[in-house]
C-alpha cells in the first residue's frame, strides 16, 4: 500500500510539473510568500494542509521550541521571501540560502534538470541569491519569528579561495543577530573550490571566527561525497571547533546514480537517500550526544524521518520531495509519524531519537 505520503501531487501541482523546473521554483515560491503575507493567507493554508500532533513533536534545541523536527533544507528560499507561508504549510522551522556577501546570478542556464523516474533533481545553480543585505532586510524586519530559522551561508565565486574568510567574516557579522542559527556551507559541489574548505583546519578557522562575532549556533553542512571515514574525523573536528550542529548532507556529484546523467550539478532526491543515511549513521555512531545531527538527502515520508530520528538525527529536512509530492506532504509525512510512534508506544520525540545509535 502507497503511504499518503508517497502519493503524487494534486491538479494544480501536476501543471507546475509542466513547466521548466526553474519557472515552476520561482512560481512556486511566490504564490506560498504572497498566501504567508496575511493572517488570512497563512490560517488557509494552515487549514488546507494542517500538521499539528499536540506538542508530542516538539523539543528544544538551540534555545528556540521546535514545534516538529520536520524541516525545508537550504536551496529552496534562498531570498527569504516565502518564510511565513512554509511555516504554515506546517515545517517546523526552515532553512534560508545560500546566502552570499554579494548578489550574483549564478551559473548559466538551464541549470535544474529533473529526473522523474528517481524523484530526483540535479541542480547548478551556483548559489544564486540577491545577496546578504536584501535577505538581511527581509528577516531582519520580521524577527525572531514565531519558529525557528537558519540562514545557510557560503562565499561568492568570484571571491578567491584565499580569501574566503572575509566573506563568511561578512556573513557572520551581518546574521549574527537575527537568525535562530547558522549553517556554514562548504559542501556545495556548484561554486569551484568551495570543496577544498573541507579540511579541519579550514573548518576550524572558520568556526573560530563565527564564534568571535556572534553566539548564535553554528553548524557545517558537508557533502556525501566524502570518504565516511573522512566525514567522520572532519565533523568530529568541527565539533570540537565548537560547532553546535552537523548537516548530513548536501548534494552528490556520483553521476552514477542516475544512468546517462553527466556534469554539470549536485544530485538529490531519492537517489541521495542511502548515501545519506550510511553518512548519518557514521558520524552518530561517534558523535550522537555530544552534538546535534540534522539529516537531509531523500527524505520523503513519515517512515524515512523515523528512521533518520531514531540513527541520530534530532532534525530532518527535506527539499526534492516537495517539488514531487507537493506541498500536502508536509502534513502527511508529519501524521506518519505521529502514528509510528504511536504504533512503537513512543509518547514524546526524545522516546525515538537516536535509539538505534550503534556506538563506534
Amino acid at each position: 500500500m502507497v503511504s499518503k505520503s508517497q502519493r503524487g501531487p494534486g491538479f494544480w501541482h501536476r501543471q507546475l510539473l509542466r513547466l521548466d523546473a526553474e519557472r515552476a521554483h520561482d512560481l512556486a515560491i511566490r504564490a506560498i510568500g504572497l498566501a504567508g503575507r496575511t493572517a488570512a493567507g497563512r490560517g488557509l493554508l494552515r487549514r488546507r494542509f494542517p500538521a499539528g500532533d499536540g506538542g508530542r513533536l516538539s523539543q528544544e534545541l538551540f534555545g528556540r521550541t521546535f514545534q516538529n523536527p520536520l524541516g525545508l533544507a537550504a536551496g529552496f528560499d534562498k531570498n527569504a521571501r516565502a518564510v511565513r507561508g512554509l511555516a504554515a504549510l506546517g515545517f517546523g522551522f526552515v532553512e534560508l540560502g545560500t546566502v552570499t556577501p554579494k548578489p550574483q546570478s549564478g551559473n548559466p542556464k538551464p541549470r535544474i534538470f529533473r529526473h522523474p523516474a528517481h524523484e530526483s533533481l540535479q541542480n547548478a545553480l551556483g548559489f544564486n541569491n540577491e545577496g546578504m543585505e536584501a535577505v538581511y532586510r527581509r528577516v531582519g524586519a520580521n524577527y525572531p519569528f514565531p519558529f525557528p530559522i537558519g540562514v545557510n551561508v557560503g562565499k561568492n565565486a568570484v571571491t578567491p579561495l584565499s580569501e574566503a574568510r572575509s566573506d563568511y567574516e561578512a556573513l557572520f557579522r551581518r546574521f549574527g543577530r537575527v537568525a535562530d542559527y547558522l549553517v556554514i556551507n562548504i559542501s556545495s559541489p556548484n561554486t569551484p573550490g568551495l570543496r577544498d574548505l573541507q579540511a579541519p583546519d579550514q573548518v576550524a578557522a572558520l568556526l573560530e571566527l563565527g564564534r568571535s562575532l556572534t553566539e548564535r549556533p553554528l553548524l557545517v553542512k558537508l557533502s556525501p561525497d566524502l570518504d565516511s571515514k573522512a566525514a567522520v574525523a572532519l565533523a568530529g573536528a568541527a565539533v570540537e571547533a565548537g560547532a553546535a550542529g552537523i548537516i548530513l548532507t548536501n548534494t552528490t556529484i556520483d553521476y552514477s546514480l542516475i544512468p546517462g546523467v553527466a556534469a554539470p550539478g549536485g544530485l538529490s532526491g531519492r537517489v541521495l537517500a542511502r548515501r545519506s543515511f550510511e553518512l548519518l549513521e557514521a558520524v552518530a555512531a561517534e558523535l550522537f550526544g555530544r552534538t546535534v545531527l540534522i539529516s537531509v538527502g531523500g527524505v520523503g515520508s513519515g517512515e524515512e524521518i523515523y528512521r533518520r530520528l531514531r540513527a541520530g538525527a534530532s532534525l530532518v529536512q527535506l527539499y526534492t520531495a516537495l517539488v514531487y509530492r507537493g506541498p500536502r506532504l508536509v502534513s502527511t509525512a508529519l501524521a506518519e509519524l505521529g502514528g509510528l510512534m504511536e504504533r512503537d508506544g513512543c509518547r514524546r520525540l526524545s522516546d525515538i531519537v537516536g535509539a538505534d545509535v550503534t556506538r563506534g
